[in-house]
């Protein structure tokens, strides 16, 4: 068993490819068409980071009911962790990229974290290995 996708809800599917593939280095590992449960066009878009097993399905908000989630998808915690194996690489690349973060790196026991936002604003913690 595992966890195979989880939902980030976006404004708009090109510039949340552009953002999880260009600016975060992830694959995009699917983009089809598909119809909503009630006939709708709308598009299945799938990124992970490379290697990864789990994936993000970017989810287009559909509705006045959605659009309220829409950076807002964990009540303005970080509720999304991508760890890496070189922090201060990834730093770098996410910076030059134009990533928002919105704190200063720090070391704590479990490793070093930065808190950023991705292109609907959810806050994510950029995780590496502890300092030695």
């Amino acid at each position: 068993m595992h966890l195979e996708l989880i939902t980030i809800v976006v404004t708009e599917y090109d510039p949340a490819i552009d953002f999880f593939v260009g600016a975060l280095g992830f694959d995009l590992v699917e983009d089809s068409l598909a119809l909503t449960n009630d006939g709708r066009p709308k598009r299945w878009v799938v990124v992970r980071p490379p290697a990864a097993s789990t994936g993000i399905l970017l989810a287009r908000a559909d509705g006045d009911r959605q659009l309220p989630a829409i950076g807002n998808q964990v009540a303005g915690r970080v509720g999304f962790f991508l760890r890496v194996d070189d922090f201060d690489a990834a730093y770098r690349r996410m910076t030059s990229a134009g990533v928002e973060f919105v704190s200063d790196p720090r070391s704590e026991p479990y490793g070093r974290v930065v808190v950023f936002l991705d292109i609907s604003r959810n806050r994510w913690d950029l995780l590496g290995p502890a300092s030695p």
